[in-house]
Protein backbone atom coordinates (compact mmCIF):
# COMPACT_ATOMS: atom_id res chain seq x y z
CA UNK A 1 0.00 0.00 0.00
CA UNK A 2 1.49 3.93 -0.70
CA UNK A 3 0.84 6.68 1.47
CA UNK A 4 -0.45 9.71 -1.26
CA UNK A 5 -0.48 12.74 -0.90
CA UNK A 6 -3.59 14.07 -3.57
CA UNK A 7 -2.83 17.63 -5.09
CA UNK A 8 -4.51 20.76 -6.45
CA UNK A 9 -2.84 23.05 -8.80
CA UNK A 10 -3.97 26.60 -9.37
CA UNK A 11 -3.74 28.20 -5.87
CA UNK A 12 -2.25 25.19 -4.41
CA UNK A 13 1.15 24.55 -5.86
CA UNK A 14 1.38 27.84 -7.81
CA UNK A 15 -0.18 31.30 -7.95
CA UNK A 16 -4.04 31.25 -8.91
CA UNK A 17 -3.67 32.58 -12.69
CA UNK A 18 -6.89 32.86 -14.74
CA UNK A 19 -7.30 29.60 -16.99
CA UNK A 20 -3.44 29.17 -16.74
CA UNK A 21 -1.51 26.98 -20.01
CA UNK A 22 1.32 29.32 -21.08
CA UNK A 23 5.06 28.18 -19.16
CA UNK A 24 5.75 31.95 -18.73
CA UNK A 25 2.99 32.39 -16.38
CA UNK A 26 3.75 29.59 -14.15
CA UNK A 27 4.75 31.16 -10.60
CA UNK A 28 4.61 28.24 -7.36
CA UNK A 29 3.69 29.43 -4.35
CA UNK A 30 6.56 30.12 -1.60
CA UNK A 31 7.67 27.40 0.23
CA UNK A 32 5.85 24.53 -2.41
CA UNK A 33 8.77 22.83 -3.86
CA UNK A 34 10.62 22.37 -0.38
CA UNK A 35 7.35 21.15 1.10
CA UNK A 36 6.54 18.73 -1.52
CA UNK A 37 10.37 17.42 -1.29
CA UNK A 38 9.69 16.89 2.40
CA UNK A 39 6.25 14.49 1.63
CA UNK A 40 8.49 13.48 -1.03
CA UNK A 41 11.16 11.93 1.48
CA UNK A 42 9.26 11.06 3.89
CA UNK A 43 7.68 8.17 1.37
CA UNK A 44 4.32 9.67 0.13
CA UNK A 45 3.15 9.85 -3.77
CA UNK A 46 2.54 13.10 -5.05
CA UNK A 47 -0.42 13.12 -7.54
CA UNK A 48 -1.89 16.64 -8.86
CA UNK A 49 -5.81 16.32 -9.71
CA UNK A 50 -7.13 19.09 -11.54
CA UNK A 51 -10.18 20.53 -13.00
CA UNK A 52 -9.22 22.00 -16.65
CA UNK A 53 -12.10 23.98 -17.59
CA UNK A 54 -10.15 26.14 -20.02
CA UNK A 55 -9.84 22.99 -21.91
CA UNK A 56 -13.84 22.19 -22.08
CA UNK A 57 -14.66 26.05 -22.93
CA UNK A 58 -11.64 25.80 -25.98
CA UNK A 59 -9.29 28.44 -24.24
CA UNK A 60 -6.69 26.07 -24.86
CA UNK A 61 -5.67 22.43 -26.34
CA UNK A 62 -5.05 19.03 -23.77
CA UNK A 63 -1.36 19.21 -24.95
CA UNK A 64 -1.09 22.83 -23.59
CA UNK A 65 -2.08 21.28 -19.89
CA UNK A 66 0.05 18.13 -20.52
CA UNK A 67 3.45 20.68 -21.90
CA UNK A 68 2.95 22.76 -18.53
CA UNK A 69 3.08 19.84 -16.10
CA UNK A 70 6.15 18.82 -18.31
CA UNK A 71 7.65 22.05 -17.59
CA UNK A 72 6.17 22.26 -13.89
CA UNK A 73 7.66 18.61 -13.21
CA UNK A 74 11.20 19.69 -15.09
CA UNK A 75 11.41 22.50 -12.22
CA UNK A 76 10.18 20.56 -9.29
CA UNK A 77 13.06 17.97 -10.13
CA UNK A 78 15.32 20.11 -10.17
CA UNK A 79 14.22 20.67 -6.19
CA UNK A 80 13.42 17.51 -5.50
CA UNK A 81 10.13 17.45 -5.47
CA UNK A 82 9.16 15.81 -8.43
CA UNK A 83 5.16 14.88 -9.28
CA UNK A 84 4.52 11.53 -9.60
CA UNK A 85 1.41 12.05 -11.63
CA UNK A 86 -0.48 14.82 -13.44
CA UNK A 87 -4.44 14.11 -14.01
CA UNK A 88 -6.65 16.68 -15.00
CA UNK A 89 -10.38 17.17 -16.37
CA UNK A 90 -11.21 19.01 -19.18
CA UNK A 91 -14.85 18.81 -19.08
CA UNK A 92 -17.22 21.05 -18.02
CA UNK A 93 -20.96 20.23 -17.63
CA UNK A 94 -22.21 23.42 -18.99
CA UNK A 95 -19.86 25.67 -20.68
CA UNK A 96 -18.20 22.95 -22.87
CA UNK A 97 -17.41 22.72 -26.79
CA UNK A 98 -18.50 19.50 -28.03
CA UNK A 99 -17.09 16.47 -26.95
CA UNK A 100 -16.12 18.17 -23.64
CA UNK A 101 -19.20 19.38 -22.50
CA UNK A 102 -20.45 16.40 -20.49
CA UNK A 103 -21.28 15.47 -17.04
CA UNK A 104 -18.49 13.40 -15.88
CA UNK A 105 -16.90 11.19 -13.14
CA UNK A 106 -13.48 12.84 -13.24
CA UNK A 107 -14.49 16.54 -12.70
CA UNK A 108 -13.73 17.20 -9.16
CA UNK A 109 -15.75 17.22 -6.65
CA UNK A 110 -16.26 13.81 -8.50
CA UNK A 111 -13.64 10.92 -8.11
CA UNK A 112 -12.55 9.92 -11.45
CA UNK A 113 -9.29 11.34 -11.24
CA UNK A 114 -8.71 9.86 -7.90
CA UNK A 115 -9.57 6.04 -9.04
CA UNK A 116 -7.41 7.05 -12.36
CA UNK A 117 -4.33 7.34 -9.91
CA UNK A 118 -5.17 3.45 -8.47
CA UNK A 119 -3.86 2.61 -11.81
CA UNK A 120 -0.93 3.56 -10.98
CA UNK A 121 -0.68 3.20 -7.45
CA UNK A 122 -2.51 1.12 -4.62
CA UNK A 123 -3.72 3.89 -2.23
CA UNK A 124 -3.83 3.12 1.13
CA UNK A 125 -6.59 5.24 2.02
CA UNK A 126 -6.20 5.65 5.70
CA UNK A 127 -2.89 6.92 4.97
CA UNK A 128 -3.13 9.35 2.42
CA UNK A 129 -4.39 13.13 1.85
CA UNK A 130 -6.03 15.53 -0.26
CA UNK A 131 -4.72 19.26 -0.58
CA UNK A 132 -6.82 22.10 -2.25
CA UNK A 133 -7.64 25.47 -1.91
CA UNK A 134 -11.69 25.13 -2.77
CA UNK A 135 -14.34 23.33 -1.48
CA UNK A 136 -14.57 21.60 -4.14
CA UNK A 137 -11.14 19.96 -3.69
CA UNK A 138 -11.93 18.79 0.00
CA UNK A 139 -15.14 17.60 -1.45
CA UNK A 140 -13.58 14.84 -3.50
CA UNK A 141 -11.09 14.15 -1.21
CA UNK A 142 -13.81 13.19 1.06
CA UNK A 143 -15.72 11.96 -1.46
CA UNK A 144 -12.98 9.04 -1.90
CA UNK A 145 -12.01 8.57 1.72
CA UNK A 146 -8.95 10.60 2.78
CA UNK A 147 -8.52 13.13 5.09
CA UNK A 148 -8.23 17.01 3.58
CA UNK A 149 -6.46 19.57 3.76
CA UNK A 150 -7.76 23.20 3.28
CA UNK A 151 -5.13 25.73 2.20
CA UNK A 152 -4.91 29.35 2.68
CA UNK A 153 -3.51 30.01 -0.51
CA UNK A 154 -5.57 30.64 -3.58
CA UNK A 155 -9.42 30.90 -2.57
CA UNK A 156 -8.48 29.14 0.71
CA UNK A 157 -8.25 32.36 3.25
CA UNK A 158 -11.82 33.57 2.69
CA UNK A 159 -13.40 30.07 2.49
CA UNK A 160 -12.22 29.46 5.78
CA UNK A 161 -13.54 31.88 7.09
CA UNK A 162 -16.78 32.01 5.49
CA UNK A 163 -16.76 28.39 6.82
CA UNK A 164 -15.97 29.20 10.13
CA UNK A 165 -19.38 31.83 10.16
CA UNK A 166 -21.41 29.16 8.44
CA UNK A 167 -20.82 26.04 9.96
CA UNK A 168 -20.34 27.12 13.63
CA UNK A 169 -16.64 25.56 13.56
CA UNK A 170 -17.95 22.37 11.97
CA UNK A 171 -15.88 22.57 9.53
CA UNK A 172 -15.87 20.28 6.10
CA UNK A 173 -12.30 19.56 6.38
CA UNK A 174 -9.86 17.92 8.78
CA UNK A 175 -7.01 20.41 8.86
CA UNK A 176 -6.79 24.20 7.90
CA UNK A 177 -3.07 25.53 6.89
CA UNK A 178 -2.21 28.91 6.37
CA UNK A 179 0.32 27.82 3.55
CA UNK A 180 1.63 25.01 1.81
CA UNK A 181 4.06 24.00 3.58
CA UNK A 182 2.04 24.84 6.52
CA UNK A 183 0.05 21.46 5.28
CA UNK A 184 2.84 19.09 4.98
CA UNK A 185 4.29 19.70 8.26
CA UNK A 186 0.79 19.36 9.53
CA UNK A 187 0.24 15.76 7.92
CA UNK A 188 3.98 14.87 8.45
CA UNK A 189 3.14 15.93 12.55
CA UNK A 190 -0.14 13.60 12.24
CA UNK A 191 2.18 10.71 10.91
CA UNK A 192 4.08 11.25 13.55
CA UNK A 193 0.79 11.28 16.05
CA UNK A 194 -0.45 7.70 14.72
CA UNK A 195 3.16 6.30 15.22
CA UNK A 196 3.06 7.15 18.82
CA UNK A 197 5.58 7.42 21.28
CA UNK A 198 9.36 6.29 19.87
Amino acid sequence: MERVIFLDRDGTLNVEVHYLHRKEDLQFLAGVPEALRRLREKGYRLVVVTNQAGVARGYYREEAVKELHRYMNELLRLQGAEIDHFFYCPHHPEYGIGKYKTVCHCRKPGTGMFEMAEQYFEVDKAHSWMIGDKLLDVEAGKNYGVRTVLVGTGYGSEIHREQKICTGGKLPYDVYAETFADAASAILESENDSKGPE
